[in-house]
């Protein structure tokens, strides 16, 4: 293989770290987690309005609020589960 050949997949792998990094930068993120809870927020309100809930807005506040404690607690529950589960595998 030459040197030129071997240039181009270093940095073939080098735009692809990049990019994983920049997705998991994203995912990890506080506006992807805001976002996620504003689009929860305005699904259910809506939903709650077709469906006629008395106060629908207020209403989905708790679902929204929920979603996001609940991707707030995801990455303590995968690092224990990396640590304990994936460990034996």
């Amino acid at each position: 293989m030459s040197v030129r050949e071997l240039e181009k997949r270093i940095e073939k792998i080098e735009q692809r770290n990049r990019k994983v990094e920049a997705d998991k930068a994203w995912e990890t993120s506080f506006s992807r987690r805001a976002l996620l809870m504003v689009f929860t927020y305005l699904a259910i309100g809506f939903y709650l309005q077709a469906i006629e809930v008395p106060r629908p807005w207020l209403n989905a506040i708790v679902p929204a609020v929920a979603f996001m404690l609940s991707t707030l607690t995801l990455p303590f529950f995968k690092s224990m589960w990396l640590e304990h589960v994936h460990k034996r595998m």
